[in-house]
């Protein structure tokens, strides 16, 4: 099993949920975060708001995968979330417990 965790710019959330829809996952969670990458404090405005912080709104969609379909998860990621600017954001792909124990 992995774990694949995706932080991407909210308004790209939505899309790559949508093409997560049909996928074969074991299970998902969304969070909103902040944080930054390489662009550091360099975007002073994002969007239409202007924020005084370097830390800009993310979305974490972390997702449970079973092994192989663990590249074909992460490539429907690639394709929904990736615009070519700056901050497009990252992923991570995990090894995870193969037990679960459900309460």
């Amino acid at each position: 099993m992995k774990q694949i965790i995706a932080i991407t710019k909210p308004f790209v959330a939505e899309k790559v949920l949508e093409n997560l829809k049909r996928a074969p996952l074991e299970a998902c969670a969304v969070r909103e975060v902040k944080g930054y990458g390489r662009q550091k404090s360099y975007l002073d405005k994002y969007g239409e708001s202007e924020y005084s912080l370097a830390f800009l709104p993310k979305v974490e969609i972390t997702l449970w995968v079973e092994d192989n379909r663990a590249e074909e998860i992460y490539r429907k990621i690639v394709e929904a979330a990736r615009t070519g600017r700056m901050g497009d954001g990252k992923i991570f792909v995990l090894p995870s417990a193969e037990r679960t124990i459900d309460f």
